[in-house]
């Protein structure tokens, strides 16, 4: 049987249909728990996916999740159902969350480390190039480009959580791609450079 056009494919493997983004925002403003449920069932799974990819850590994933659900339960206001998805906003946030999680913990390590200044590790600095060429991308790629990198996805389970079709899926993905490929190269980018290594982060 063909998937819902607006099924949920989690990382775990099972379907679940997302509440509707209005209602769920109306419900937790007014502080329904069981809307807060109801969304980290939706998107819980992708939230720790995006951290996982981008921090590498099943405890820092973890830690981000548990707190972009904590604001969007304190913060509600914070999510404009608008202004784009629920789902983007939280994979957004999830996204953030774990740099800067990565960040904090860089800090700290240099805090505690000796005095003298060391550089960056060229895959560190690859890192830290793509997320920031990420950020740049407009949303509908951003959030493609989320799920098919950060959360696993192939371009047809993309199609399936957007509800748009597997050609437009390809077409996000090809378009962003190859703006990430503009921004980090540059005019040009050497072989073996953290630019050509960022590339390759997907």
């Amino acid at each position: 049987m063909a998937p819902h056009t607006h099924e949920v494919v989690p990382v775990d493997g099972t379907t679940r249909y997302p509440p509707r983004d209005q209602e769920l925002h109306r419900r937790l403003v007014y502080g329904d728990e069981t809307a807060l449920g109801e969304a980290y069932d939706a998107y819980g799974a992708l939230v720790r996916a995006v951290a996982r990819r981008v921090s590498g850590s099943a405890a820092v994933a973890d830690e981000v999740t548990h707190r972009v659900f904590i604001e969007l339960w304190t913060c509600p206001f914070a999510f404009a159902p608008g202004h784009g998805s629920l789902r983007a906003w939280l994979s957004m946030r999830g996204h953030r969350g774990a740099v800067d999680r990565v960040r904090e913990a860089r800090a700290e390590r240099a805090e505690c480390g000796p005095a003298r200044e060391t550089a960056p590790e060229p895959a560190e600095e690859a890192r830290t190039a793509l997320h920031a060429a990420l950020a740049e991308l407009p949303l509908p790629e951003r959030e493609a480009l989320h799920l098919a990198c950060f959360a696993g996805r192939t371009y047809r389970q993309v199609a399936v959580e957007l509800g748009i079709a597997d050609t437009a899926a390809t077409a996000r993905l090809r378009s962003a791609l190859s703006a990430l490929a503009d921004r980090l190269t540059g005019p040009p980018a050497a072989p073996g450079s953290p630019a050509g290594e960022a590339r390759d982060e997907c």
